[in-house]
């Protein structure tokens, strides 16, 4: 997704908001986009989920609702509260009532990083498969 552009677009809502004198301003974030930027691998490298979450804030939001962030120390990143939304109950409820069977499904994980959450989600889907 065009992360940058989407940003910018929630700027100047956000913008938008604190000039018409709303009394209070939550930006819901179903996409952060550099929260894979979570930290410095070496030196001197920007923390972009940090520098993000500072430009969210200084735009004028008072409160952000994210959904499934790349991990939990993005929330830590913020200086306003944060709603951290997970969507997989949403998509358990919703793969256990098509009853597909075990035998046509398979958990994937995109990398080691995700094994153990693919692992849970098998677990709750009669302990389907993993790949």
């Amino acid at each position: 997704p065009p992360a940058n552009d989407h940003l910018m677009e929630l700027f100047v809502m956000i913008d938008a908001c604190r000039r018409a004198s709303a009394r209070s301003i939550t930006a819901v974030i179903p996409y952060f986009g550099y929260a894979r930027a979570d930290r410095k691998v070496v030196g001197r490298e920007s923390i972009g989920a940090k520098l993000t979450a500072n430009l969210i804030t200084k735009a004028g939001a008072d409160r952000v609702i994210s959904i499934d962030l790349h991990s939990g120390q993005c929330v830590g990143y913020f200086d306003i509260p944060v709603d951290h939304v997970y969507g997989s109950p949403v998509i358990l409820d919703y793969l256990a009532s098509k009853m597909i069977s075990t035998e046509d499904l398979v958990i994937v994980s995109p990398d080691v990083g995700g094994v153990a959450r693919a692992r849970a989600f098998a677990k709750k889907l009669s302990d389907a498969p993993l790949a």
